[in-house]
């Protein structure tokens, strides 16, 4: 089992930049998929972007991809979302999460059994 615990959000304006961390203790993220999701007031929580524990395989939405950079380092079992180009409808709370699988990636929720706590990021006009 893995512990998750995401920092870094806060407000900004548009167009700015954040970049999230999602630190984890338990276990190495060596041979762990990992993702990033968000969820605005009265909205689904939805997929941002995902990273294969091993092989380096990440994937977007398409609302994240161009603007965002989902990253790790395992040796300080660390998943990192750059985002650039903010714009008011990236404000959410932002939650890492964590799944055993060295060469998977997961884009729904269901693919996942581990959570952080989230992050709120605010983007201002």
């Amino acid at each position: 089992q893995v512990q998750l615990v995401e920092s870094g959000g806060g407000l900004v304006q548009a167009g700015g930049s954040l970049r999230l961390s999602c630190a984890a203790s338990g276990r190495t993220l060596s041979n762990y998929a990992t993702g990033w999701f968000r969820q605005a007031p009265g909205k689904e929580r939805e997929f941002v972007a995902t990273e294969s524990g091993t092989a380096g395989r990440t994937y977007y939405a398409d609302s994240a991809r161009g603007r965002f950079t989902i990253s790790r380092d395992n040796a300080k079992s660390t998943v990192y979302l750059q985002m650039n180009s903010l714009r008011p409808d990236d404000t959410a709370v932002y939650y890492c999460a964590a799944r055993w699988s060295p060469t998977g990636t997961y884009i729904y929720t269901g693919g996942y059994n581990e959570w952080g706590q989230g992050t709120q990021v605010t983007v201002s006009s």
